[in-house]
């Protein structure tokens, strides 16, 4: 019984939608790259080896950063206490060998690349994200990661380093603007942040010379003929107009609520980003 109640605080550590987005994010990036036979079994047992990688990921950050979020986001199972460290601990253990297990039998590139995406993680979480970008840079890596992951499943890697440098990108520019969100209890931990070393004005000059790298890349895949129109109109119509209006609501305020709205935009664009991939192969 009390293993039930602990159920509820299990699944907010482990960011399901998260995990979704990266089993997503693997599954059509294979598809994208597919070339020959698709094989449904190999393509789901990496993609949920990389589902757990990142939900064991999100456990040790939050293992990471108990005193950081009891000011940023008190409301997380380990900031409040309905989780003890030791049964995430317990928590992270399982779900990264389940992670292992589940990529040897999708080959052996795939357990490499996910062992190698959880020893990131780890780092991430116990050093690189006290490092101005150097933490930002990581989980921008690991995101395009996911997508040449998926071109690796279907032997057709080449063809995922264009959305897996779309997804880094994009990703990157959100972690500088969560950056931005969690300023306060970072300082007050001594974690040094680009928003906090150089400012709120440097990090948006930054986030926009990266947003208007993004906008540009986006028209070259189709003269290059690498993605046909559909993908091109899904950009032009969706995705780069939210990239434009999130870069107007950056520079018309600094709350905590609107830089978490600018997030959600941005990941958002993601998504619809993939959708345009997928009718444009």
């Amino acid at each position: 019984m009390k293993r039930i109640k602990k159920l509820p605080a299990l699944i907010k550590i482990s960011r399901p939608v998260n995990a979704l987005m990266t089993f997503l994010s693997i599954v059509i990036a294979s598809v994208v790259c597919t070339v020959d036979d698709f094989s449904y079994t190999k393509v789901f047992l990496a993609a949920s080896a990389g589902a757990l990688a990142a939900i064991g990921g999100n456990i040790i950050n939050d293992i990471y950063d108990i005193e950081i979020d009891k000011i940023n986001m008190p409301e997380r199972p380990l900031a409040k206490g309905i989780l003890s460290k030791k049964e995430a601990v317990v928590f992270y253990t399982t779900v990264n060998i389940i992670a292992l297990s589940l990529s040897i039998l999708a080959g052996v590139y795939s357990f490499i690349i996910v062992l190698s995406a959880e020893v990131i993680l780890f780092f991430y979480s116990y050093i690189l994200k006290g490092i101005i970008l150097a933490g930002n840079i990581s989980v921008a890596f690991l995101t395009g990661l996911a997508f040449f992951y998926g071109g690796v499943v279907v032997a057709n890697w080449k063809y995922s380093l264009l959305p897996a440098g779309f997804a880094f990108l994009i990703n990157l520019i959100r972690e500088i603007i969560k950056d931005m969100q969690d300023i306060a209890g970072d300082s007050q931990q001594g974690v040094i942040t680009l928003p906090q070393k150089y400012g709120f004005g440097f990090s948006k000059r930054i986030i926009a010379g990266l947003s208007i790298l993004l906008v540009a890349a986006t028209i070259f895949p189709f003269f290059l003929r690498i993605y046909k129109i559909e993908f091109l109109i899904i950009v032009m119509v969706l995705v780069n107009p939210m990239l434009i209006y999130s870069l107007k609501l950056l520079f018309d305020e600094d709350s905590t609520k609107n830089l978490k709205k600018i997030s959600s935009i941005y990941k958002l664009s993601m998504v619809i980003g993939l959708i345009a991939i997928y009718f444009g192969k």
